[in-house]
């Protein structure tokens, strides 16, 4: 109360009307892994960074990993198998960029990103085990996604991340878990049972599993450098002038041969005067690779030639076998390749040499999917349901986009086991594929699946919702009076809260007093010792709504009555 001494016309203004709850975010997830931007030397490395965008990702963390490709054809030069570098046809080795495109595709908002690496590093657990506590230093992020975690090499290491991370979650109390089953967990014990023994049995109700991976429609990146040809046979293009010359380009061996051709005429090649490497004929045309029994290769050539002087040597026409390199004889160049069924090319040298194949396999690669583990559309899900119908609503029964069908179809059968673990409660959620409805979750059931009160995901992060919202609010209340005044103001703040959640149908009940309750005061949750400690308990109630997860139609026979 000021104090007047002077006197005038002073204004005050009254405040009638308490403080209100401001609902905090619900789908803010941040996505732990590698990027190709990144690096001790990078000034985002190791933290996490808030983006809006799948561009504010590109312009700070780069693109997605060029996957590297080998693509086997055979003597017609028709493709007969493709495969990536490390053998997988399951998930590029890093799934940032891609986990990122699908959660903005599927309505996902603001994030945060922990890059922990860049695509030249492997990084294990520990490195993961960093990134989960620098998010635990900010308070925005609600769920926790484990995004390169799947590719680990031991899958025990996975699971305990997974432990981490539903810790954290139960510490903090204003996050949820958000994992994938491994795509590899599925054999003679049924779909899911690695994971279930993996993941523990502390702080279940935080988290969420869903399963399988996902065939999406994004385009699998690589660069024509990354794409490997095995099996071709090339002829090398003239190389002008150079002609009499054996020398390295693009790491392939090229000769150019002086002279008419003979009836079988022949190139040796040597490293050293006493000794022949290799021999080259000409047939058909072509110079072809004759490699001795426990002789050469070309990649022996060009090691053993990067520790002498070649440049430039000549060779003879019809040179017999163990001549040594000649001087060039001034006769019409003809130039030609090794052909080597065993070499292998780049996408990016085959472009000049054999443009018809070269389009061939741009068009075939050009249809490359990749496919991802679910988490990182599940995600967008979630915000997408949050923002539309509200964090009290089930993400399920909502189709994918981007996303041409689950890897795995499951049955009803194996659903059952899904949903439903007798055992230990570990609901796993399904992606099932319905015909006119496109690729649906299926499921919002949270690990602690034989819990009736966090059972179901909805409820779980409402009460995030409500806890941390009301917790925010009510912070000013910190050293005020501990008095009925106090009180009132208190419970009237949070009451109206609930009250505005309950008419968005967020909370059961025909009235507010079947919805929720709030208690506050002395003699109804705190003693006068309470008092003298400073506790202020305020107790709150909420009748949260739940999925209806099974739809029963009863029919009977009615008999007829006229």
């Amino acid at each position: 109360m000021p104090t007047y001494k002077t006197p005038n016309v002073y204004v005050e203004e009254v405040a009638t009307l308490p403080p209100s709850v401001v609902p905090v975010a619900t789908a803010v997830p941040a996505f732990i892994g590698c990027t190709e931007k990144a690096g001790n030397s990078n000034e985002y490395f190791g933290k996490p960074i808030r983006i809006s965008s799948i561009l504010d990702y590109t312009t700070l963390f780069g693109g997605a990993y060029a996957t590297n490709i080998t693509v086997t054809v055979d003597d017609t030069e028709q493709i007969t198998e493709i495969t990536r570098g490390d053998g997988s046809a399951v998930t590029p080795a890093y799934l940032m960029y891609y986990t990122l495109r699908l959660f903005f595709e599927n309505g996902g908002g603001p994030c945060y990103i922990v890059s922990i690496g860049s695509y030249e590093d492997q990084p294990g657990k520990d490195e993961f085990a960093a990134g989960l506590a620098a998010i635990r230093k900010e308070d925005e992020p609600t769920l926790i996604l484990l995004t390169d975690a799947v590719n680990l090499i031991n899958s025990d290491d996975y699971y305990t991340l997974c432990q981490s991370a539903l810790k954290q979650c139960n510490d903090l109390k204003d996050r949820f878990a958000i994992f994938d089953v491994l795509a590899s967990d599925r054999d003679t014990n049924g779909i899911g049972a690695n994971f279930r023994q993996g993941i523990g049995t502390q702080y279940l109700k935080y988290g969420a599993a869903y399963y399988p991976y996902l065939q999406t429609a994004l385009n699998d990146y690589y660069t024509e450098e990354s794409v490997t040809i095995s099996g071709l046979a090339l002829a090398v293009e003239p190389q002008g002038d150079d002609v009499g010359e054996y020398r390295t380009e693009n790491s392939e061996l090229i000769v150019t041969y002086n002279g008419a051709q003979s009836e079988n005429p022949q190139i040796a090649i040597t490293t050293h005067p006493s000794r022949t490497s290799t021999v080259i004929a000409i047939e058909n045309g072509v110079l072809t690779l004759k490699v001795p029994t426990g002789g050469a290769t070309v990649a022996d050539i060009l090691a053993a030639a990067a520790a002498i002087d070649i440049s430039p040597y000549h060779l003879a026409a019809g040179a017999a076998d163990t001549a040594t390199i000649l001087p060039s004889l001034a006769a019409t160049p003809l130039t030609y390749g090794v052909a080597d069924s065993a070499s292998t090319v780049s996408l990016a040298a085959l472009k000049t040499q054999k443009t018809g194949l070269y389009n061939t396999l741009k068009t075939t690669l050009n249809t490359m999917r990749v496919m991802l583990p679910p988490s990182g559309a599940v995600a967008g899900v979630y915000a997408k349901v949050d923002r539309e119908r509200g964090v009290w609503k089930a993400p399920a029964n909502v189709s994918l986009a981007s996303v041409i069908g689950p890897a795995v179809k499951v049955t009803n059968e194996e659903q059952d086991n899904l949903n439903v673990d007798p055992t230990a409660g570990k609901s796993i959620n399904a992606i099932r594929s319905f015909t006119g409805k496109g690729t649906l979750i299926w499921g919002a059931r949270t690990l602690a699946g034989n819990d009736n009160e966090w059972r179901y995901i909805p409820v779980r992060r409402l009460f995030n919702l409500i806890e941390e919202s009301t917790q925010k609010a009510t912070s000013f209340v910190v050293f005020e009076s501990n008095n009925a005044i106090t009180w009132l103001k208190v419970k009237t703040i949070i009451e109206t809260y609930l009250d505005g959640l309950w008419r968005q149908g967020a909370l059961a009940g025909a009235t507010p007093q079947d919805a929720y309750f709030v208690s506050v005061g002395l003699g109804q949750t705190m003693t006068e010792q309470d008092i003298l400690e400073g506790r202020m308990i305020i107790e709150i109630g909420i009748s949260a709504v739940r999925p209806a997860e099974f739809i029963i139609l009863r029919f009977s026979h009615k008999l007829q009555q006229a």
